[in-house]
């Protein structure tokens, strides 16, 4: 699942404990599934507070609210937040020996079990920038051949991060990123692109990319092999378990699933068996026989249409009442037992199921169909008392709502059953009053057996410490694997951070290098000071002229300076410099010097203003040889005369 380091925390947040931050972390959650449609209830709360104080630290938030308050003045950081979040730590064959386990053992068989011309299905779920996907495609490509591979495969890699996606969609990486991919697979599968690889666009269009929640999003279906690597130790317990089922639906029987190396399927004994339980393989237990025939038989088609009728008639003729109601909760199927026990008719069928007596008679039906939409789940009401006109005897009924999915795990409607259960009251009435009796003739027996049960309670109890250890330990596992990706994306940052600053001193330093080299082209002496008159730029001119390196002269006021330039003569003309408005012009001044030999020369000064922007920052200071018969000493307008630079060769004997 990419995400800069945080700075130092002012007012860090602890992990929520009061009802203050849980309300604080509840509201950062609703913020992100209402504005990026991610839903994070079902991660490890651990792992999501510590990703979130990494942000609040960030932004100097003190508080959850606080954060929850910059998330909404701020937009921006909904990016930086769920890059933080979603710890998209991933690379080519990550975790080798795995890989290796996975071309050896299950890329083969998968291939011998399937008709020679049958289609390859793969699903990459949680695939982040796209590395898992590729190396998908170049296992299967070079088991079985390039051209195979494009007639056969399409690889489904999906993730909710859509800025990953978009990396992914490329197939474009850095010179670093595939280091890991080996070099007799870099030079097949890899095109070199000016200074990084783009995955060859020929099989490039076997792999389709596109978001899914595995949360919530319907899994993709008949899937032969599924990678969902370091994915699921994000999600607690009850998440996992949902997920699991999803993903058992998505594969094709004798399908394979390859997991993370922190992540187990302890609980899941009966949906996978393991293939290499090291390295996390596992294969689909099948549920149901596959079928065998074509649909398109004549004969098949008339049995299936008998069948059908067949299962209509028992429907209707079933004993237990059976009503059928579609997702808009439009009633679509009532059976012979329900019309007659509601007076329901054949022209209720299609009506709305709220304008229907049976909706709140004999219990309330439209709060357990919410709810069953709600949770997925079915729910009940048991040992309901209804009395119908003319009946004696009130009837106890159990009522089941159960919600109904197509083959695609989608929610089409919701199916209620009635079950009269009114003479198993009685029985059980009946049954209660002899038990009684046996309970008071049997005390000693049962004085026995409530021995027995302390004794069966202190073995459940330790086989119950034993298996929260196991899941401790479980769980122990994820958060250390979890912190250890955080690690590396942590160093991936101050990875591109180095780099961005290695880029930048380099071309500081050819910035440099091309200064000094136009300043010792000139050949002038050239001197620029700040504000306060300070040295900051000392050329090779000056050095040549007056004796004095630059490492001498940087850092010092002009008038310190022990050099044979009339300096206190210049200090208030380059004063009134830096006190002037943008109008103001350069100064030139023709002044005696005496340079590092002693000698006496007339030099012509030039003092510019050096700016930024508006402001005036500095004087620059050019000074070059004049004339000394045509350039008396004082100030003069401000014009060049072409002359060469100084030089101690050529200087006037004093």
């Amino acid at each position: 699942m990419s995400a800069s380091g945080p700075h130092p925390a002012r007012g860090t947040p602890a992990e929520p404990t009061d009802s203050v931050d849980r309300a604080g972390m509840d509201m950062v959650m609703e913020l992100l599934r209402t504005s990026r449609g991610i839903d994070f209830s079902g991660y490890k709360r651990s792992t999501l507070i510590r990703r979130i104080q990494r942000r609040m630290a960030a932004v100097g938030a003190a508080t959850l609210a606080d954060y929850g308050d910059f998330l909404e003045v701020e937009p921006d950081e909904y990016v930086r937040l769920l890059d933080s979040l979603l710890i998209n730590v991933t690379g080519f064959f990550r975790d080798r020996p795995a890989w290796q386990a996975l071309t050896d053992k299950v890329v083969p068989r998968l291939l011998a079990d399937k008709p020679e011309d049958a289609p390859v299905r793969v699903w990459s779920a949680g695939c982040a920038t796209g590395e898992e996907a590729y190396s998908l495609a170049m296992v299967l490509a070079d088991a079985m051949g390039v051209d195979k591979f494009r007639q056969r495969v399409k690889i489904y890699a999906t993730d909710v991060d859509e800025e990953a996606l978009q990396d992914a969609r490329s197939g474009v990486y850095s010179e670093r990123r595939v280091q890991d991919v080996p070099a007799g697979l870099r030079e097949r599968f890899f095109e070199p692109v000016n200074s990084a690889y783009a995955f060859r666009r020929d099989l490039r269009r076997q792999v389709i990319f596109g978001r899914n929640d595995l949360t919530r999003d319907a899994p993709i279906s008949q899937v032969d092999l599924l990678a969902v690597r370091n994915t699921l130790m994000y999600f607690n317990a009850e998440t996992q378990a949902a997920t699991l089922r999803r993903l058992h639906f998505a594969l094709a029987d004798g399908g394979y699933i390859f997991l993370g190396k922190a992540e187990m399927l302890v609980h899941n004994g009966s949906l996978f068996e393991p293939v290499d339980l090291r390295k996390r393989l596992f294969k689909k237990v099948s549920t149901r026989r596959s079928r065998t025939r074509r649909l398109g038989d004549p004969m098949i088609a008339e049995t299936a249409m008998r069948l059908s009728a067949v299962r209509a008639a028992a429907l209707a003729a079933g004993p237990i009442a059976q009503l059928a109601v579609d997702v808009d909760e439009n009633l679509q199927l009532a059976n012979t037992r329900a019309q007659i026990l509601f007076g329901l008719s054949p022209s209720d069928i299609g009506r709305p199921f709220q304008d229907l007596e049976v909706s709140y008679q004999p219990v309330e039906l439209r709060s357990l169909l919410r709810q069953v939409r709600e949770t997925l789940r079915p729910a009940e009401a048991r040992d309901t008392r209804w009395q119908r006109e003319g009946d004696q005897k009130p009837m106890i009924l159990d009522v089941s709502v159960l919600p109904l999915f197509d083959h695609m795990a989608n929610l089409v409607g919701f199916g209620v059953n009635f079950a009269d259960v009114t003479g198993t009251a009685r029985l059980r009435e009946e049954l209660e009053h002899a038990n009684e009796e046996l309970e008071r003739a049997y005390q000693d027996v049962q004085s026995l057996n409530e021995e027995l049960e302390t004794t069966n309670e202190e073995l459940q109890s330790t086989n119950e410490e034993l298996e929260t250890t196991n899941e401790e330990l479980q769980s122990t596992n994820e958060e250390l694997e979890t912190m250890n990706e955080e690690l590396q994306s942590t160093n991936d940052e101050l990875q591109d951070i180095n780099d961005a600053l290695r880029g930048r001193t380099e071309e500081l330093d050819r910035t440099n290098s091309f200064l000094a080299s136009v300043l010792e082209s000139l050949g002038h002496a050239v001197i620029v000071v700040d504000g306060d008159l300070r040295v900051t730029v000392w050329s090779q001119g000056a050095m040549d002229l007056w004796g004095l390196r630059d490492d001498e002269a940087n850092g010092r006021h002009l008038l310190a300076l022990d050099i044979g330039l009339p300096t206190a003569d210049l200090v208030p003309a380059l004063q009134e410099i830096l006190r002037a408005d943008e109008r103001a012009h350069r100064d030139t001044f023709v002044v005696d010097a005496i340079n590092r030999r002693g000698r006496r020369l007339r030099l012509r000064v030039d003092a510019l203003p050096l700016r930024e922007g508006v402001l005036t920052n500095g004087v620059i200071i050019v000074a070059t040889q004049a004339d000394p018969a045509e350039a008396p000493p004082g100030r003069v307008p401000p014009a060049g005369d072409g002359r060469d630079p100084v030089r101690d060769d050529d200087a006037p004997a004093g």
